[in-house]
Order: C-alpha cells, then structure tokens, then sequence
C-alpha cells in the first residue's frame, strides 16, 4: 500500500513539475521581428500592387493585423534600425545619417557606432531568460577593428553582413533565414527572441532565376525589383511554415517591417552596382529599385510620408485579432522596443526613458490613443523635391516637416490627408507655430557631440581605444 502510495505521490509530482514547465514557457512569448530594407508600403500586393506578389505577407495579414499608420524614425538604413534597438529617436546619439566610416561621421557629426552602454533590448531579453539571435544585415557601426561587436549589444549568436564580420554572410540568397531556421530549431524548447533583418530590396540586388521566370511577363525592371521582393516574402513564409511545423506558431509574436521608403530609380547606367559582388557576379544597381509607396509623397530620405510610412504587420495568434486593419493607431518604430517588453513581461529600466509607447492595446484590437509626440531628424541632401525637411514632428492629428533653416515648413492633418496632398500652414498658422515651437525645443535638448565612446582610436588620438573605454565603463557600472 504505502509502495503504491508513493508511486502516486511520485506520479503526481511529475505531472506537477511538467505543467509547470509548460506554463513557464508559455508565460514568455517567442518574439521575432523581420526587418526588410528599402520597401514601400505599396510593394505588397495586398496594399494593392498590380505587379508585386507577396502570397506569404498577405496570408500574414489575414491571420493578423495590417497597420496603415507605422512609421519608422529615419527615412534611411541606421538611424531608422537604432530607433528599433535603443527605442529612443536616433537623434540622441547623434545618429541622423547611415554608418559609412569615420571621415564621413566627423563631417557629419555623427559617432563611428551605436552606443553598446545604452539600451539595447536584446540584452534586456537576455536578462529575462531569453536566448537572442541576430541574422542578416546590421549596419549599427563601421567596421572599424575597435568597435563593438554584435555579442556586445545582447546578442548569443549572430551571423551578419555589414557588421563586424566575425560571421559574416552573403547579402543575396536569403542565407540570414538558414541561420534563423537553425537557431528556432535548436531552441524550440526556450523562450527566444530574433532580428530577421533582411537584405531584399536595397541595392545591390540579387535577384534569383527561379523569380526572374515568374515574372517573366513583365518589363526588366519590375521583373527584377518584383523577383527580389518575392525572395523577402519567400523568407517570411519560410518563417512562418517553421514555426507552425515545430508548433511554435501560438505562442510567438512576428512583426514584418521595414526600415524606410522605396529607394529612388536610378538611370541606365546605374544598372549595376559597381564593387557589390557575390560569388563572383556583379549585383544589379538602382536602376531596377522601382519600387512603390502606395502613391505617397517622397521615397527614400524623404521625411514626407513616402520616406517613413511602411508596411508592419503583427501575428499572434493568442492576442492579436486575425484579418484586421488597423487605420487609426499612429504607431512608430520607437514603439517596439515598449511592445516587445510588454509582451515578454520584461519591466522597463528604471533609469531609462523610452521615447515610444507600447502598442499592446492596438494588438489586442482596442487601438492606440498616443500620448507622445514623434519626431525626425534628417541630415541627408536636399537635392530633389522631396528630401529638403530636415526635421519633422507628429502629434495627435497633425505633422510638421522643416528646412534646415527653420524658414520653410508644411502642415499636413494626417488624419485626414495620409498622402500629404495639402498644406495646411497658411490656413492654420497657430498650429504650424505650435508644432514649430514643439520641434524646435527637441532638437535643442539634443546632443552637439557624438558620445566619445563611440569613436574609433582612429579619429580619438588619446592613445586608449574606445573598446577598452567602453569594457572599463561596463566594469564599474557593474561595480556600481
């Protein structure tokens, strides 16, 4: 009697201890963020592209939520993608323009990297259990032999290009998704997090044979730029086909994004992309980036809604409603790093201040009333009709975008004019002054400096790398 007892007592133990683990696991969602490159909110054929095919987004969007109202924080590369990572406006860190190396960010006044001692999210995962991996592009640095690496941002495994090169990968092929495969598969029983970022559609492009006689129809530009956008949604599915295979799907948050407009169309003879080459073939240059905004003003580093409006759909199954657009939520890149946090049940630093909100209340089907403002900062040329706004705000129904010499500014209701048709600064001169004023106090707060630990020895001539600052800063905030 007592050995049978005790039998019980051990089965019940177990049955015990195994729910347990089961709810710890589902207590923590898997998170994975998919960042593409270069994509217009119309180069989705669910968006309504007549030439464009993206059969694996559009089934994403119906099983999830599709967002008319997300922009990113940069209309180019790096600052957009620190936005995602620091969830604070780039700007902050004096990041207004992509990493390109050190004579370009001392004109520029720019640092050499993305702070490693500031926020970075990935880290924060990692604290709470998390198992984190990095694939794909990077771009959050130069490539200089004392800057950081991705493990110095919270990262257990990476495999990047336009990183540190420590594993460094092809750009063209979709090799970022074999890593991620891989990493979901070795950690299917741990809570994890992931940046798929994504090289399709930036230049140089790549564009498989298998795509190019689907599209085969088309002329040699869309027929290029739809092959390269089909590989990105290709890499979506792949995703999502794991997941259900492993029967990960229920329980993991995937947000598809990508960092800025489309880029612009070059001329003939930017048909190749001259020093971009992979496996000995010269990739194809901007000439075929034809790309589409769903009829929105500006591209690429462009402030005007063309630049920073882009595609973000969300799937989860257990919290977010399936099929549903969501017109109304004015939702922005710093908002993720909040979101995510939320999500993974992760308390937010006490001595950090997020610049963005969590978007939680939009998943779940109830919308988002913003609370805070959201503002640009461009740097870039200002050579065509659309790239002269240097800086930029959004609060409530209305945005602002302003020359560099303050002198020139537009008024949109976004609300109401989502392409930014009609400027409305003649017509409503107390509100164009109001945002004015709004704007202008940001970028006084802002730094004049880049952070000195964040420049190369290259440029920094005190002898001492800023590797080293950055390990001694690290020690005493730890002995602190």
């Amino acid at each position: 009697m007592k050995a049978k007892l005790s039998t019980l007592i051990y089965i019940l133990l177990t049955v015990s201890c195994v729910a347990s683990k089961a709810q710890q696991k589902t207590e923590k969602p898997n998170i994975i963020f998919i960042f593409a490159d270069d994509w217009g909110y119309g180069d989705i054929s669910a968006h309504g592209s007549t030439w464009i095919e993206t059969p694996h987004i559009d089934k994403m969007i119906s099983e999830g939520m599709d967002f008319a109202d997300f922009t990113v924080n940069s209309p180019v590369c790096s600052p957009s993608r620190v936005a995602v990572m620091t969830g604070q406006f780039p700007a902050r860190q004096s990041i207004h323009q992509h990493f390109q190396g050190w004579k370009a960010h001392k004109k520029r006044g720019m640092p050499d990297w993305m702070d490693p001692n500031g926020m970075s999210f990935p880290r924060e995962f990692q604290k709470a259990g998390y198992v984190t991996g990095h694939f794909g592009k990077w771009h959050l640095g130069w490539r200089a032999k004392d800057a950081p690496i991705e493990s110095d941002y919270g990262y257990d495994e990476f495999a990047t290009f336009n990183g540190s090169k420590t594993i460094n990968i092809p750009k063209g092929g979709s090799v970022g998704v074999d890593y991620a495969e891989d990493f979901i598969k070795r950690h299917k029983d741990k809570p994890f997090f992931i940046n798929l970022w994504l090289h399709e559609a930036h230049t140089a492009h790549y564009p498989q044979e298998r795509f190019m006689d689907q599209f085969g129809n088309l002329d040699e530009q869309k027929q290029v730029y739809a092959s390269i956008i089909a590989e990105g949604d290709e890499a979506v599915g792949r995703i999502m086909k794991l997941l259900e295979d492993l029967d990960l799907d229920e329980n993991t948050l995937v947000v598809f994004s990508t960092d800025n407009g489309p880029e612009w169309e070059g001329s003939e003879k930017e048909k190749l992309h001259k020093g971009d080459v992979e496996n000995g073939v010269e990739g194809l240059g901007k000439y075929y980036s034809v790309g589409e905004t769903g009829g929105l003003k500006g591209q690429k580093r462009s402030l005007f809604s063309g630049g920073i409006r882009v595609p973000f759909v969300a799937k989860w199954p257990k919290v977010i409603p399936a099929g549903v657009e969501d017109k109304t939520s004015a939702v922005t890149a710093v908002d993720l790093l909040p979101t995510f946090f939320e999500a993974a049940g992760i308390q937010m630093p006490t001595d950090y201040q997020p610049d963005g909100e969590s978007m939680m209340s939009a998943f779940k089907g109830k919308g988002l009333e913003r609370t805070k403002p959201i503002f640009w900062e461009w740097r870039g040329g200002n050579n065509k009709d659309y790239t002269w706004p240097t800086l930029g705000v959004q609060d409530g129904d209305y945005k602002l975008v302003v020359d560099v010499s303050g002198d020139k500014y537009e008024l949109f209701n976004i609300k109401n004019d989502w392409k930014e048709d009609n400027n409305l600064a003649e017509k409503n001169p107390e509100k164009a002054k109001e945002l004015l004023t709004l704007v202008n106090n940001w970028k006084a707060s802002l730094p004049t400096e880049p952070q000195e630990n964040c420049l190369s020895i290259v440029r920094n001539k005190t002898g001492k790398s800023a590797k080293k600052k950055n390990k001694q800063k690290g020690n005493k905030k730890q002995n602190n």
